[in-house]
């Protein structure tokens, strides 16, 4: 039976509940003879920085580095709102980006048939949507320098960030959504500004060439980021592989989350480039926040989290095949009605985090079986 090492990292807020639900289903995996899942736990984000001052140690990034998969709860919220910009909680969650080379943020959008009345749009807009987008995660404004506020001679204050790419940043992220695309329908739409910034005319460019030099096959057309961000909302199912830049990704990816229901069912994956034995170092987390407002009710919805466990054995461990049943499975739960809160819909009864969790396991157990 195959080992697996897996580093959970639960977090603050509702991430220790969603993070419980996941341990629930190694568990099941364990026990019906998929894999041995040896998890290990560590502090993240505020309940690192009250343990040891900082968002993450250097301790648990080692241990990340080490792990075959990292899973991720979630980070941050109003009780660190005073900390230092350095060491606020979601700084720890940048350093594991930056620091384990994870360059490549895979995140679905997927409107499961029983949702797609709990999406905002009309149904024939989002039933059976299935988008990737692609982002590109450890360059752009977020870590270009200068990054900073100074005080002006007048007195006025000045805020820079600084938008920075290489054309190897691109054409690794390119090549990432090309060979994504060929296992899916075969397209892929580039998103940038390259009517008003520079990097967004680099950007297009080595796209553009990385596709027709390398992918002829995969039909490529580009699109305005803003524009973009209309079209999801106006006729989403035009798209199947978005590929797009740091800033505009964290924004994209957001907006066609909510397409599907709610942020609380949406996993994603972080990856880097494969080693000289093919492995990536990896990171999965659900695309919803901390919740604070929430936390400790047990009525969050631990599907994204459940996911991200899926899109780790596909990605990271090798077993597309369980990542399937498992994606099955979610889906045989929301057929049957269960639901929790967020996507619960007025006048209708949902279960708790746990509830949801302990059908997930069913479900998925009447499936290996």
């Amino acid at each position: 039976m195959p080992s697996y090492n897996i580093l959970l990292l639960p977090g603050d807020g509702i991430g220790p509940e969603v993070a419980a639900e996941v341990e629930k289903v190694m568990r099941l995996l364990d026990e019906a003879g998929i894999g041995s899942f040896a998890v290990e736990r560590d502090l993240v984000g505020g309940a690192a920085y009250d343990a040891h001052g900082v968002p993450v140690t250097d301790a648990a990034v080692a241990l990340a580095k080490a792990a075959d998969a990292v899973l991720f709860g979630a980070v941050g919220g109003p009780k660190w709102d005073g900390v230092g910009y350095a060491v606020r909680p979601e700084a720890g969650l940048l350093r594991l980006r930056k620091d384990l080379g994870l360059f490549a943020n895979l995140r679905p959008a997927i409107c499961y048939p029983a949702l797609a009345e709990s999406s905002s749009l009309k149904r024939e807009l989002v039933e059976g949507l299935d988008i990737l987008i692609v982002r590109e995660l450890t360059g752009g404004v977020y870590f270009g320098e200068p990054k900073e506020v100074v005080t002006l001679e007048s007195g006025e204050k000045r805020a820079v960030d600084t938008q920075v790419y290489t054309s190897g940043e691109i054409d690794r992220i390119a090549r990432v959504a090309f060979d994504l695309a060929r296992t899916r329908r075969n397209k892929v739409s580039s998103a940038e500004k390259r009517n008003v910034m520079k990097s967004g005319v680099l950007w297009n460019e080595v796209v553009t060439a990385v596709g027709r030099a390398d992918y002829p096959d995969v039909e490529l057309d580009h699109v305005l980021a803003d524009n973009c961000a209309m079209q999801l909302v106006r006729r989403p199912k035009q798209y199947d592989v978005i590929v797009t830049d740091n800033l505009f990704g964290d924004i994209l990816s957001d907006v066609a989350a909510m397409l599907t229901g709610s942020l609380g069912m949406l996993p994603s994956a972080s990856l880097g480039a494969p080693n000289a034995e093919g492995r990536r170092a990896s990171l999965y987390e659900p695309v919803h926040g901390s919740a604070p407002d929430i936390a400790g009710q047990q009525i969050a919805n631990p599907l994204a989290m459940i996911g991200s466990l899926a899109m780790a054995l596909r990605y990271s461990l090798g077993r597309g095949e369980i990542a399937d049943r498992l994606e099955g499975a979610i889906g045989d739960v929301l057929g049957s009605g269960s639901r929790t809160t967020d996507i619960a819909g007025p006048g209708r009864n949902a279960i708790g985090t746990a509830g949801m969790g302990d059908a997930v396991v069913s479900a998925l157990k009447a499936r290996l079986d």
